[in-house]
């Protein structure tokens, strides 16, 4: 007769005798370094030396959580959380070659954000809402006489797939800014990919260890953005001419190591670091000799062009490549860590739009925030 087959159980492994020994130390360890860390919070506190809530707090700020966001940024940079995390991520990196959450390494020496790699839930509801903002958005500016030109960044992980090794790219994303904008431009957007430029470079578009394109990937997304500027017939003004000087080569901290946690480790013990010959974008000198000397210093030696979007715009001389490729000043109100909309909001918000609004506004968007939620709230004054 068989015998009935009896289930594993589920009874949890008692500790051994080692675990039990070591439990009530750990457990005050444990508690202690909670104590300390509260209480150097408390104090800085006091002191005064740091803002768990900003002195003006706005029914927005409650309603989209940056207070509590705010609160607990607050708390890991207080010096105790900040130098236990930060041995935290040394400890990974130098033992299992961890880089945290936000970042991911690729082949040797090539680090990649984590954010191109994540599908988004919604993805392509989000994608939809996002275009049919920018729509509103270039309606309402038309209106007030100003054109719109969307620039599109496509990925790291994108134009240097080659360097991803063991890392996936998810292959839903290889129709993404296409499809993107294809429904702007189909409503008469001018929408620029700025993929093909940044692909004849190759992985030479971007910096290994940083999130942003180099200089030659910001010098080529500078010169078709201004081919797309022509093909517009806009003039930029006021006309300048540039010139452009390399300098000597110099390590360039990446600022994904930054995000990894790990650059206050020794650079030996660092991802390899990489150096850069920057570019210097200088204004030649011009007699002023014709010009209206009641406008050298008037609106009308303003830029009529304005830039907005992330710290793309920011990196590599992006801005004085675009000014020497359209050749006049362009108004730089990018936003570090701005992502979709955070520079549109703040830039239409600010004097220097109300009083001095341009003529064309170009719009730099990352590919990895087209899918992103959107919080809705880019409008114009």
């Amino acid at each position: 007769m068989n015998q009935p087959t009896q289930s594993p159980s589920v009874a949890p492994t008692p500790p051994s005798a080692l675990a039990m020994r070591a439990s009530p130390l750990a457990g005050v360890i444990f508690t202690l370094f909670l104590a300390l860390g509260a209480l150097s919070c408390v104090w800085l506190m006091i002191k005064g030396s740091i803002e768990f809530v900003p002195k003006v707090v706005t029914p927005d700020m409650l309603l989209h959580g940056e207070i509590t966001h705010r609160f607990a940024k607050t708390l890991s940079d207080a010096p105790l959380p900040k130098q236990a995390a930060d041995l935290e991520r040394g400890g990974s990196w130098l033992t299992v070659g961890d880089l945290g959450p936000r970042v991911r390494e690729g082949c040797p020496g090539w680090l990649f954000l984590s954010d191109e790699l994540r599908v988004n839930r919604n993805a392509a509801a989000n994608a939809q809402t996002k275009a049919q903002a920018v729509l509103d958005l270039r309606q309402a500016l038309n209106k007030r006489g100003i054109e719109l030109l969307v620039a599109v960044v496509p990925d790291k992980s994108r134009i240097a797939a080659a360097q991803l090794c063991s890392l996936r790219r998810p292959i839903a994303f290889q129709p993404r800014i296409a499809g993107w904008l294809t429904g702007l431009q189909g409503a008469g957007v001018a929408a620029v990919d700025l993929t093909p430029g940044l692909q004849g470079l190759g992985e030479g578009a971007f910096l290994r260890t940083d999130t942003h394109w180099s200089e030659a990937g910001a010098k080529a997304a500078a010169g078709r953005i201004a081919e797309v500027v022509s093909a517009l017939k806009f003039s930029a003004t006021p006309r300048k001419s540039y010139e452009l000087n390399t300098q000597a080569s110099a390590v360039r901290p990446g600022d994904l190591v930054r995000l990894a946690g790990i650059d206050w480790l020794p650079v030996a013990l660092q991802p390899k670091t990489e150096s850069v010959a920057a570019t210097q974008v200088k204004e030649k000198a011009e007699a002023a000799t014709g010009e209206n000397l009641d406008d050298l210093f008037g609106d009308d030696n303003l830029p009529n062009t304005a830039l907005i979007g992330t710290s793309f715009s920011r990196n590599s001389n992006f801005v004085g490549f675009l000014e020497a490729a359209v050749g006049a000043p362009v108004g730089n109100f990018a936003k570090d860590g701005g992502e979709f909309s955070g520079a549109a909001k703040a830039y239409f918000d600010s004097p220097a739009f109300k009083q001095t609004p341009p003529k064309l506004l170009i719009w730099e968007i990352p590919e990895r925030d087209l899918q992103t939620p959107y919080d809705g709230n880019v409008r114009l004054p």
